[in-house]
């Protein structure tokens, strides 16, 4: 990818008859970054400077498009190999332990979840993030899209991840997203008690010609198991997941119930703004405070 990046950045910078110090100049880097992106060698273009190219050179998007696989070239093998497989699968099916599923975030649940991961090193690195999740959705949009099921931890719903208003946002995304008649959602509730799947996440893909791998993950570790004989094993704790899950009406249910909950607690002001809105409206009533929240009473004598 990062090879036909570089090929339509030559091609483009060419028909717009521009020299590659020129175009440095114009993207604010030094000529020699555009030699390194048009060879492919060297590191690989950042998402901003990617932005620039594609505004400079016209190309509509293109090179936006494209820098996302360019960009997943840095990831482990394992890691790409499983994005392959994803993009192939005919059906999905998913475990999630602590948050809602990649596919299934918004923008804003994306961002808060991803500024917290230990090797994140700044802004950039977490737009660069954000806008690679994004891109993975795409495929829910597409008319080859997988069958997706999705069995939630109850810990999904009820851990507030970035405030009650992006959690209510997610939320209503989530049941918008359960309309579509390829995609199911069911949620394991905590008084299920223990499971075989509780060290972290699982994700089951089955591809078009039927084999099906499996990818686990926790909180700083993935795997990709290819093995018939494990992935057999895994398929069978995903089944035993979904048999113990609330059925998918009643799971619609408990995330509309914890959507509820989180419009009130969007709704309802801190503390110290409900003080301050009192304070304003005394002022503007024209009494005064007394200390210790006392009032002054009229027109009666203090007894003897």
């Amino acid at each position: 990818m990062a090879a036909l990046f570089g090929a339509r950045v030559r091609r483009l910078r060419l028909a717009a008859g521009l020299t590659q110090a020129e175009l440095g100049a114009r993207t604010h880097v030094v000529s020699t970054r555009i030699t390194q992106i048009e060879r492919a060698s060297g590191a690989r273009p950042t998402l901003d400077l990617a932005r620039a190219l594609d505004a400079v050179l016209g190309a509509d998007d293109l090179l936006v498009e494209l820098w996302p696989y360019v960009y997943r070239e840095a990831f482990p093998d394992w890691s790409r190999t499983f994005m392959e497989y994803a993009e192939r699968a005919v059906a999905i099916r998913e475990y999630a332990a602590h948050v809602v599923p990649g596919l299934l975030q918004t923008a804003r649940y994306a961002r808060a979840v991803l500024s917290v991961g230990l090797t994140l090193s700044d802004e950039e690195q977490l737009e660069e993030r954000l806008a690679v999740r994004m891109t993975r959705q795409e495929r829910l949009r597409s008319r080859d899209r997988p069958d997706l099921w999705v069995v939630l931890d109850e810990a999904v719903l009820r851990r507030p991840i970035g405030g009650s208003g992006v959690m209510s946002e997610q939320l209503r995304v989530l049941l918008r997203a359960a309309a579509d008649r390829r995609i199911t959602l069911q949620v394991l509730p905590f008084d299920q008690g223990e499971h075989d799947a509780m060290g972290g996440s699982l994700t089951v893909l089955t591809l078009p010609d039927g084999s099906e791998v499996v990818y686990t993950e926790g909180a700083h570790y993935g795997q990709l198991i290819e093995d018939p004989t494990e992935v057999g094993r895994f398929t069978v704790t995903y089944d035993r997941l979904r048999a113990n899950a609330l059925p998918p009406l009643m799971s619609l249910g408990m995330i509309r119930s914890a959507m509820e909950g989180y419009n009130r607690g969007a709704n309802v002001p801190s503390r110290s703004e409900r003080r301050r809105v009192a304070q304003e409206q005394l002022q503007q009533s024209g009494g005064r405070q007394l200390r210790g929240g006392g009032r002054r009473l009229h027109g009666r004598r203090p007894r003897p």
